[in-house]
């Protein structure tokens, strides 16, 4: 071949016997190692014993999307001091493996940017193969320092809505990105994962975001003795939410029984379809939601109060005043919103250190929602996954794979 087939192929420690091109098979390299000697792993005396050659097929990264096999002679030596027989060993593959290592993280950024079955396709590969590969050379390049984790939030998401299918998401707060994915938020199966981080992780473990489930609580206050516990902010908001939907609903429904026509037509009117110019921060709306809400306002009077009452709680988690001034306008809307919304004021009050504690540090889980999303869409796209264990393998790679992996 006319082009320097040492220098593409990019392996130093090999030198090329041969090149060719093979129609229906794709480009053969014959290379074996440059130097004639190795030492022995017993006892670490070097030998130029050669006891017997092993060729071997090696599947490589394509050249100009041509398929590339490396005829590999492995030697084996024979030690001439302990007598012992061994391979050298090739640090661009694994042992027993039929491809390179570069090939297979070439494979796992594939699939993290598509699915097991489109790559296998795109390869030439069987989706067993592709999965055998991502599987392997993934839970090797998968580094989660858990060393550096102080802020954790521990959430749960369903993969498909409405079916009970929930998952645990736990989250460093600090880099932003899920440490770990439990197969269920059930209390066992997830103390069974905290355990496995080790008592050291645990204990430097600072602060804790959760939702307003108690089993969350109480093993965060088994397990991580110096963590003080956050109620997320965001799903204390959504207890107000539902709570002011709640509402809206049986406004409508008293409409629903009026017998005066047009006012009954006036208010569903005015309350059809206003859920979200309702719930959304009204900061966030555009024009046609802003001019829902002022006619939904219009039509129901106790809508209209609790959705002045539900800004003026998120301006106090908005806000950067402090610590204790924080608490104290909490109070003051926990007191006028009372006879709006007892069902969250109750929640208030069994939660309240831990809600208070989101002003010490500010700290919530809300980045689990964004991560979420893009697990739901990762469920989507994998259909080549055939099991948890290889979705779960999947999701984390997406936040902690590097294309500079080894």
């Amino acid at each position: 071949m006319k082009f320097p087939v040492e220098e593409i192929l990019n392996l130093p420690e090999m030198k090329v016997l041969d090149c060719q091109e093979i129609e229906g098979i794709g480009i053969v390299i014959t290379i074996e190692k440059s130097v004639n000697y190795c030492s022995c792993p017993t006892c670490g005396r070097i030998t130029q014993s050669i006891h017997q050659n092993h060729w071997r097929m090696i599947h490589d990264l394509p050249w100009s999307e041509k398929t590339v096999l490396l005829k590999i002679n492995r030697r084996q030596f024979k030690c001439n001091k302990c007598k012992k027989v061994f391979s050298e060993k090739l640090d661009f593959v694994e042992k027993n493996k039929t491809y390179t290592k570069r090939l297979a993280v070439d494979i796992v950024q594939q699939v993290l940017d598509s699915n097991i079955h489109s790559v296998a396709e795109r390869n030439d590969l069987s989706d067993e193969k592709v999965e055998s590969m991502f599987k392997g050379q993934g839970s090797q390049i998968l580094n989660i320092n858990l060393n550096q984790v102080k802020r954790l939030g521990i959430d749960e998401i369903a993969l498909v809505k409405g079916q009970g299918n929930y998952l645990a998401v736990l989250v460093d707060l600090d880099t932003h990105k899920p440490i770990e994915i439990v197969n269920s938020r059930r209390m066992e199966e997830i103390r069974k994962v905290l355990l496995g981080w080790g008592i050291k992780v645990l204990e430097q473990i600072e602060e804790v975001s959760i939702d307003l489930w108690l089993p969350y609580k109480n093993l965060v206050e088994e397990l991580m003795p110096n963590a003080n516990i956050t109620a997320d902010r965001f799903h204390v908001m959504k207890q107000v939410n539902d709570e002011l939907d709640a509402m809206r609903k049986a406004e409508k429904r008293a409409a629903m029984s009026l017998e005066n026509k047009s006012e009954k037509d006036r208010i569903l009117e005015g309350l059809n379809k206003s859920k979200y110019s309702f719930i959304k921060n009204e900061d966030s709306l555009n024009d046609k939601q802003k001019e829902k809400l002022k006619f939904a306002q219009e039509v129901s009077p106790i809508l209209a109060k609790m959705h002045k009452l539900k800004e003026e709680f998120r301006d106090i988690f908005e806000s950067t005043i402090s610590w204790g001034d924080s608490i104290i306008k909490l109070l003051d809307w926990m007191h006028d919103a009372l006879s709006c919304f007892p069902k969250s004021i109750g929640t208030m009050v069994r939660w309240f250190g831990e809600i208070v504690g989101y002003f010490d540090g500010r700290t919530t889980s809300g980045t689990v929602e964004g991560i979420n999303n893009k697990l739901k869409l990762i469920k989507r796209l994998g259909y080549g996954f055939r099991n948890f264990s290889n979705f779960r393998l999947r999701s984390l790679l997406n936040w902690h794979f590097s294309i500079n992996s080894p």
